[in-house]
């Protein structure tokens, strides 16, 4: 999978990310107030793990769709030997019932109102895929049934079948806006959970920011909620001058080939360097040449990292960026 291991809902890459989205919103609506803004960051926030949820809540829904074929084969007119006598390991894993075991788990299934039960069709597609793979069939040849295995199965299936799939992502746009490139993160923590429940035997809720993990441990941490939110309403609250100063800084000619990602990107870096004064210089920088890469245009990259660093020399020599302490410069 081409994506950034991490064992939590949002860490500070996405939050930028999000942050990002919505200040685009405002530099495409400037009707939208901050109010709204905050409001919508806060919902897309959630919106990670509420997807998180329901791919989770897949593995039940699976897993009741092979019981169902496998009673379905058995009543057929000519049944196979494999139809009267199937192997029931995936029939029987022991992470469904785990979760369907699990109270918290079910609360919130239901508070949110999530079913599988009207998709039965991408079921019925995945599961008679599943059983055509090596890697599948090797799983049902081995010896015993643990959670530890049932657990490595279903990250296979997260790992294999579902980040690439475009049946999935047609089914998710449908369901939420906020959806739509939250996969991949949604994905990595539901393969960590299944690292967790082969640990521990349980299922727990993740936290939604790193820094809750981090304090859940005994690790002091700020913020990441108080970050984000900061970080965009500086961004907000000065979009206008910083989009000033872009527009300022190149010719004539190209002020008006600028693309509004590029502007935002670099007004959210001119943001963080100046409300974060622990935050090193070149890793404001290098986060937002990093997430223009998958925003904006190829040539954005190196016009971003130019752009950002000569306007974050302009304001230190204002006064208005002041980086103290080894290594922030």
């Amino acid at each position: 999978m081409h994506i950034i291991l991490f064992d939590v809902m949002l860490n500070r890459r996405i939050l930028r990310i999000k942050a990002f989205k919505v200040l685009y919103s405002y530099a495409e609506n400037p009707d939208l107030s901050l109010k709204e803004a905050l409001a919508n960051l806060d919902t897309s926030c959630a919106a990670t793990r509420d997807l998180y949820l329901y791919l989770m809540d897949l593995i039940p829904a699976l897993t009741a769709e092979a019981a169902r074929r496998t009673e379905a084969a058995r009543g057929k007119f000519n049944p196979t030997e494999e139809d009267l006598n199937p192997r029931l390991k995936f029939v029987q894993n022991t992470i469904a019932p785990l979760l369907e075991g699990n109270p918290d788990f079910t609360r919130l299934v239901a508070k949110k109102k999530f079913s599988w039960d009207q998709i039965d069709v991408f079921l019925n597609k995945l599961y008679s895929t599943l059983k055509v793979r090596d890697w599948f069939q090797d799983y049902l040849d081995a010896p015993g049934q643990s959670v530890k295995g049932d657990a490595a199965l279903m990250k296979q299936i997260f790992e294999r079948e579902l980040e690439d799939s475009e049946d999935l992502q047609a089914i998710l746009e449908d369901i939420s806006i906020h959806w739509s490139d939250d996969l991949p993160y949604a994905l990595i923590a539901c393969i960590h959970s299944l690292d967790e429940m082969a640990r521990s035997g349980n299922w727990s809720y993740p936290p939604l920011y790193q820094s809750e993990a981090l304090k859940g441990r005994g690790v002091g941490a700020d913020s990441d909620s108080d970050f984000v939110h900061s970080l965009l309403t500086t961004a907000y609250g000065r979009f206008s001058e910083y989009s000033a100063m872009v527009a300022d800084t190149v010719s004539k000619w190209d002020r008006d080939r600028l693309y509004t990602t590029d502007i935002v990107l670099i007004a959210m870096g001119l943001a963080e360097a100046e409300a974060f004064p622990e935050i090193p210089v070149k890793v404001s920088i290098n986060e937002y040449v990093e997430i223009s890469k998958y925003y904006s245009t190829p040539k954005s990259r190196s016009f971003v990292n130019g752009l950002l660093d000569r306007l974050i020399k302009d304001l230190e020599a204002q006064g208005r960026i002041t980086k103290t302490g080894k290594g922030l410069n």
